[in-house]
Order: C-alpha cells, then structure tokens, then sequence
C-alpha cells in the first residue's frame, strides 16, 4: 500500500504538466504572422549552428520548420506543433505534426525540427498526402543538430533531411513513435 501512496504524487505531476502543457496556445490575433516569424527565427537559428544544414537549405525545393514542438511522455506519451513550409523564402502553407510514443520514456522536452525537401517528388508526396508519416521512408535522414556536425552533405543523398535542434527539457529512455504531419487548413 505504501508504494501506491509514493506513485500517485508523481501521476499527479505528471497530469498537471500534461494539462498545462496541452492548454498553451500561440495567441489568436495573427497567428499566421506569428508562425511566420517563429519558423524564421528558427532557421536562422539551425543555419548559424550549422553550415551543412545551410547548404541543405540552399538546395532544397521547400523547407519545413517547425519552431517548438512540445513533447511529453510517461511510458505513453504525445507530441504536437504547429509549422511552417518555405520555398523560395516565403511561406506557402502550414502543417501540424502529432504523434504518439510508447516505451519507457518519461519527461517533458520542447525542440525545433526542421524537414529539408530535396527532390520535387519528395515535395509532392508531402503535398498530396493525407499525413506524411515520419519513419517509415526509408529516404529521410534524421540528424541530430547537435551531435550531427560531422555530417557532409557531399556524402547525403536522401530525398529528405530532418534537423532537430533547440532541444529543451528533460526527456529520458527509450521509444517507439510515429509522427505524421499533416497540413492545416486556414
């Protein structure tokens, strides 16, 4: 009975940052403006620490940066965040991403992501799809901004780059999880 007691203080937590967390809005006036110059910000952000992303974006058909995607996990766990896609400099539409986690994973993170579109049949299976599934393309290279310096771009040749950077937070174990994004209607 007494591990019981030492549990629900911690389930207790856990709901009440999940409840908080879920109930976080970007403010409704302008909330296209605001995204546009949070996903600016971003990639500004992942081009000044890293040079191999920079060229990557110099090269891409379309960019889509996803400036704070919020994750939270407790063995269950989701993460969601609202994006912006670039091509040739200016916004052409907005995403969503979801997804759900399962695993011994425990923690609340925030981080930036941000997926590079090398090929036009890349862009046009985002584009026509009804949720492009992270993971389950064999031709998306996800690197990790701040262990992935030592990556080249001469030696990537993928259709699609994922950089996750400005990770904040504690998050911790291992997981299984499937992300889809999908394009937000306005």
């Amino acid at each position: 009975m007494k591990h019981l007691f030492r549990i629900q203080p911690f389930v207790l937590t856990f709901l009440v940052a999940v409840t908080a967390l879920a109930g976080l809005r970007v403010a409704q006036a302008a909330p296209e403006l605001s995204l546009d110059g949070d996903a600016k910000r971003a990639l500004t952000a992942l081009y000044e620490s890293s040079p191999d992303a920079k060229a990557l974006g110099a090269n891409a058909k379309a960019i889509l940066v996803f400036p704070s995607i919020q994750k939270i996990g407790l063995i269950l766990g989701f993460q969601f965040g609202e994006g912006a896609m670039f091509r040739n400099g200016r916004v052409i539409d907005y995403y969503r991403v979801d997804g759900v986690l399962g695993g011994l994973e425990a923690g609340i993170q925030s981080f930036a992501y941000v997926v590079f579109f090398m090929s036009d049949a890349a862009l046009e299976d985002m584009q026509s799809s009804s949720g492009f599934a992270i993971g389950t393309d064999p031709n998306i290279v996800i690197i990790d901004a701040g262990v992935g310096k030592e990556i080249s771009t001469s030696n990537l040749q993928a259709d699609v780059y994922g950089y996750v950077f400005k990770q904040k937070g504690l998050m911790g174990g291992i997981a299984l999880q499937g992300v889809k994004i999908t394009r937000l209607e306005r």
